[in-house]
């Protein structure tokens, strides 16, 4: 599980920028997706660095709304230089992960 949770760690901040390009959510919420697509060792504790981490790189921005539970909600939504960050770190990943497979099984032989 360590392991998984040092994986994860390194393409945290890409998944989150891309759960909050698809609609702006909160730090919950967030996680809940996150768990829904297969990332389970992901807590809230751990997504608030990264959810900082962008916002301090202006690639997205906090608001607060108010819940009907409860007290108010920060959400989060994408700027356009987070839009555009998302689509080169989508590249980045797809290259990236395309030679980790590639390596994994075995690679072209020439």
């Amino acid at each position: 599980m360590e392991r998984t949770s040092q994986l994860l760690k390194g393409v945290l901040d890409t998944c989150l920028l891309a759960l909050i390009a698809e609609e702006p959510c909160y730090g919950y919420e967030m996680v809940s997706k996150l768990r829904e697509r297969g990332l389970n060792p992901v807590s809230e504790g751990s997504i608030y660095p990264s959810l900082a981490r962008l916002q301090r790189q202006g690639l997205i921005e906090g608001y607060l709304v108010s819940s009907p539970e409860g007290p108010k909600r920060k959400y989060y939504r994408t700027t356009e230089e987070g839009l555009k960050t998302l689509e080169r770190w989508k590249d980045e990943w797809q290259r990236l992960s395309a030679g980790v497979d590639r390596v994994l099984q075995g690679g072209d032989r020439v």
